[in-house]
């Protein structure tokens, strides 16, 4: 039992707690520098989508700091970067960013993000039905222009 707690106090310590995802580097390859994205359609992927699928996670609440709390929490935000990052979307290929799109798309219109966990203690990215046919559209409108403009240059 003493081990356990003492294992318990060591892994506490600053030493064993993970790289926070924050970059302090200029987001040159954000989706916004390559495709439309209208404000309101940026407010949303900010304040419901950036904290996990981007470079730049806003806030830590007070419980990142508990371990193995912060390391399940890197390792939800790392997997979920490597699915989708909005930091690095302009260096996506047109196919590969038609794909996450096409993705994107889905998952609105299933309305699978947030994940119910997140949501649990950051209400403010819950989305409307509104928001989630707002994003499902948006991502369907620049999967077709990437997928037109594909075709046009094959054709050529």
């Amino acid at each position: 039992m003493a081990g356990c707690a003492a294992i318990t106090l060591i892994i506490q310590l600053p030493v064993f707690a993970p790289q926070k995802n924050y970059s302090e580097a200029d987001p040159v390859y954000d989706i916004a520098k390559v495709y439309e994205v209208p404000m309101d359609v940026q407010m949303e992927l900010y304040n419901s989508c950036y904290d996990c699928h981007s470079n730049y996670t806003k806030e830590y609440p007070w419980y990142y700091h508990i371990q193995p709390i912060s390391w399940w929490m890197a390792r939800h935000v790392n997997q979920a970067k490597a699915k989708l990052n909005f930091s690095e979307f302009a260096s996506y290929s047109p196919e590969e960013a038609a794909k996450k799109f096409n993705d994107i798309q889905d998952v609105m219109e299933e309305k699978a993000m947030p994940i119910k966990p997140y949501l649990l203690m950051h209400d403010e990215a819950r989305l409307t039905d509104d928001e989630y046919k707002g994003l499902a559209e948006w991502a369907t409108h620049l999967h077709d222009k990437i997928m037109a403009k594909q075709d046009s240059m094959q054709k050529k």
